[in-house]
């Protein structure tokens, strides 16, 4: 079977095979728990601004005086007063979670040049990466899954050139992972003397962590309040003295801590997730910004300043001030992968659906519905749509309607059409 479709990206979700009452719906509003990213770059192609500001920018870090993130799978540099990023990467599959060195050299970061998800580290400026870790393959290591990557890298130690990062290669439990420290030399990592471990800032001396003790930030649950909630612990690597900071039932992950004697992290407690400061004089918490649509995602430290992104932009808070403002970052490239093309759809099939008759099997594909004979007939695409994304589709009891979910709306949204695609 050859199914030919449009090469835009499409990205998984749960399946919506309900009728109500057994009659058809022209359509009905969903609301999803789950939000998928799409690498849309025919924004980037408007003609009223040369240098249209680019969004969908991830993971990012800063020395000081340049931003680095990754976009498209692969890092990029920009000066923190924003404008046209240069590309660092160029690897085989993504590169991601880049973190500095603590004097602002070097950049550690997450990546697959040699198959599995490994450290690498390269100068700050760019250059050759170095692969630092050598693991074992685990079946569920995607960036896309719930569960997360394999690798990833945390932070840099303060005192000596180590990179820490979260692994759970020796752990059966996706929730379960490890932190361990890698010297310059790629010698055997050391595991940070906790049992499990996620996101973990080092105090100005290493001498103690703020870290989280589950990784769970590539779920996609919001306002959760269950035993899995994170909190932020500071534990001293000297004496064994564990302390709770944060004891909210609400999600606060990211610790960040600053030479000010302020950790830094974002909490779930204000229903979107924004930055709070944690005074360790004061032991007074303070929340930092005000976000109240989308999430403060993925936030790193570095010289002056803590950069995030939110609602697909890089934001930049100053410490001293403690005020946030978007870095306005432009990429001016080919998008050579994004041209369209066409792609044997029926490589990509994500789910199918037989017909009540038996005759007919609706199949989801790059974004489009198809129909498809059992022995023989025509392929009929119902949709024909490059730029949306239909997913999940279900034939009606009689036979004569296909529902589907579209986000032509702008939000995912129930549709129907009729199986021969008349309407």
């Amino acid at each position: 079977m050859h199914i030919y479709g449009s090469a835009e990206g499409v990205c998984s979700g749960e399946d919506s095979r309900k009728w109500v009452n057994s009659q058809p719906m022209k359509l009905i509003s969903c609301s999803f728990l789950a939000v998928c990213t799409l690498v849309l770059t025919s924004a980037l192609n408007s003609a009223s601004d040369p240098n249209p500001e680019t969004r969908l920018l991830r993971f990012p870090t800063t020395n000081g005086e340049t931003i680095v993130f990754s976009y498209a799978g692969q890092l990029y540099t920009v000066p923190t007063t924003g404008g046209t990023a240069r590309r660092l990467t160029d690897g085989p599959g993504y590169s991601i979670f880049p973190r500095f060195s603590a004097d602002g050299r070097q950049l550690a970061f997450t990546a697959q040049y040699d198959g599995n998800t490994e450290v690498y580290v390269m100068p700050a400026t760019g250059g050759t990466p170095k692969r630092l870790t050598y693991s074992a393959t685990l079946s569920r290591d995607d960036l896309a899954d719930r569960m997360g990557p394999n690798n990833v890298v945390m932070t840099w130690k303060n005192t000596v050139a180590e990179v820490v990062y979260r692994s759970r290669w020796r752990s059966f439990n996706p929730f379960i992972g490890e932190l361990f420290a890698v010297g310059m030399d790629g010698d055997i990592p050391q595991q940070i003397p906790v049992p499990r471990g996620g996101f973990v800032s080092f105090s100005p001396d290493d001498t103690k962590i703020a870290y989280n003790r589950v990784f769970r930030e590539f779920r996609t649950w919001k306002n959760y309040r269950g035993g899995m909630a994170d909190d932020i612990w500071i534990f001293d690597l000297k004496s064994g003295v564990l302390e709770n900071i944060t004891q909210n039932d609400a999600q606060d992950i990211f610790p960040m801590w600053a030479p000010n004697g302020k950790i830094y992290f974002v909490s779930e407690r204000t229903g979107r997730g924004n930055l709070f400061s944690y005074d360790l004089a004061t032991k007074r918490t303070t929340q930092l910004t005000q976000f109240n649509e989308f999430d403060v995602k993925f936030p790193s430290l570095g010289r002056g300043g803590i950069v995030f992104e939110q609602a697909g932009q890089i934001w930049r808070l100053d410490l001293a001030s403690e005020k946030a403002a978007p870095v306005k970052i432009s990429i001016l490239e080919d998008f050579a992968s994004a041209r369209d093309a066409q792609l044997n759809a029926s490589r990509f099939v994500q789910n199918v659906d037989l017909g009540p008759d038996g005759k007919r099997v609706t199949v989801t594909a790059r974004g489009d519905i198809f129909t498809v004979p059992a022995k023989e007939g025509p392929t009929r695409n119902l949709t024909q749509t490059s730029n949306l994304h239909e997913r999940s589709a279900a034939w009606s009891p009689d036979g004569k309607w296909i529902a589907y979910l579209s986000d032509a709306s702008g939000e995912f949204e129930v549709y129907i059409r009729t199986q021969d695609g008349a309407q």
